[in-house]
């Protein structure tokens, strides 16, 4: 058996963790975005 396999530091599903990373990034850029559309209309 692979010794990394016998003592396991998280014991959470991979699933949500990537779940989590994608809706943080996506916040992240959609922040930016928001941002720069608003920069843009007050420029107007």
């Amino acid at each position: 058996m692979n010794e990394f396999e016998q003592n396991v530091q998280s014991k959470r599903n991979d699933a949500i963790d990537a779940g989590m990373g994608f809706v943080v990034s996506f916040g992240f850029f959609a922040l930016v975005f928001i941002i720069a559309a608003v920069v843009e209309f007050v420029a107007r």
